[in-house]
């Protein structure tokens, strides 16, 4: 239901609250669509929080590769926890308003989890060219002072990047008719077009942010894996090299199922707007949603240390 809010001769507005959408066109099926969602949010957070108790709990986990699944882990369930309350709300409830800087905040942190979750990728690209190219001094490059000192560093690069960008809306006038989002959560992109002013410089800083993070961080790990085939191909023997290559598949699919999303958001929201608003729903949703999900299932699939903990957590869970 639309607020009835008035706002007459005001020369300079910020609407007290947002009307968020959940898909576009099947507004009359939320409920069914809801279960679907419901199951992958539970997917996500108990395949993640599995991961980070089996890491926890195994001694032998307690090494750098793993170290940086963690991380991944914790960022995937921060992603969906920034995104499932307001989803859920829409889809369950019907309860479609979210107010102005509870908007801003959880903008903040969708798109801080999202950096975070590029540099972490990046960070364990790193790991796999170290323990390829040089496996006897792995341990000794990667300590855990190192390790802590590359996630202190990633959490200070997305916050030091994403900082600005809800003082940089409140300073926007917006329009007392354009308080409609594209989706159930806040983008910075949807949000921005809500206002009536100039909003290059969102724009240029948006475009900045996205090229000096998740574009920077595509790069390197490209690179990264462009030393990592050239390191592969100078092994002598065929079976090294598979056994070699083996060891990055978990963390190549993660980069794909992450990236391949992220690319699409940013192309639809610059040069889709005549795209079908179901369209750009979905593929935002597929963004949020899926690598939370599939990432506890590709390492727990093509990672044996990993699969063996996690059941052993759930074995100890039935037996308490």
């Amino acid at each position: 239901m639309f607020p009835s809010w008035s706002f007459a001769n005001i020369s300079f507005f910020q609407p007290p609250a947002f009307l968020m959408i959940g898909i576009p066109g099947l507004e009359a099926i939320h409920d069914w669509i809801s279960i679907p969602f419901s199951s992958m949010y539970t997917a996500a957070l108990t395949g993640n929080c599995l991961i980070l108790l089996a890491v926890r709990r195994t001694p032998s986990l307690h090494q750098p590769m793993y170290y940086f699944l963690s991380m991944l882990a914790l960022t995937d369930v921060g992603l969906t926890v920034a995104t499932m309350p307001t989803t859920l709300a829409v889809l369950w409830f019907d309860h479609r308003l979210i107010g102005f800087n509870a908007c801003l905040v959880q903008m903040f942190f969708l798109h801080f989890f999202s950096v975070v979750e590029s540099s972490v990728l990046l960070a364990m690209s790193f790991d796999r060219f170290v323990a390829i190219s040089n496996p006897l001094r792995y341990a000794s490059v990667l300590t855990n002072n190192v390790i802590i000192r590359i996630g202190l560093t990633i959490v200070a690069r997305a916050t030091v990047s994403l900082f600005p960008l809800p003082f940089l809306l409140k300073r926007l006038n917006f329009c007392p008719g354009k308080i409609l989002l594209s989706h159930s959560f806040c983008f910075h992109a949807d949000v921005m077009k809500r206002a009536c002013a100039d909003i290059t410089v969102n724009i240029i800083y948006g475009l900045y942010v996205v090229l000096s993070t998740v574009g920077f961080d595509s790069l390197l790990i490209a690179l990264s894996y462009t030393l990592i085939l050239h390191t592969v191909m100078s092994l002598a023997s065929p079976r090294e090299r598979i056994r070699a290559l083996n060891t990055c598949v978990s963390h190549i699919l993660a980069v794909l199922v992450f990236f391949i999303p992220v690319i699409g958001v940013s192309m639809i929201h610059r040069f889709g707007r005549h795209l079908p608003p179901i369209v750009q729903a979905l593929v935002a949703y597929v963004y949020l949603v899926v690598p939370p999900v599939l990432n506890p299932i590709i390492y727990s699939v093509k990672s044996k240390p990993i699969r063996e903990a996690m059941l052993r957590v759930l074995r100890e869970k039935r037996k308490g």
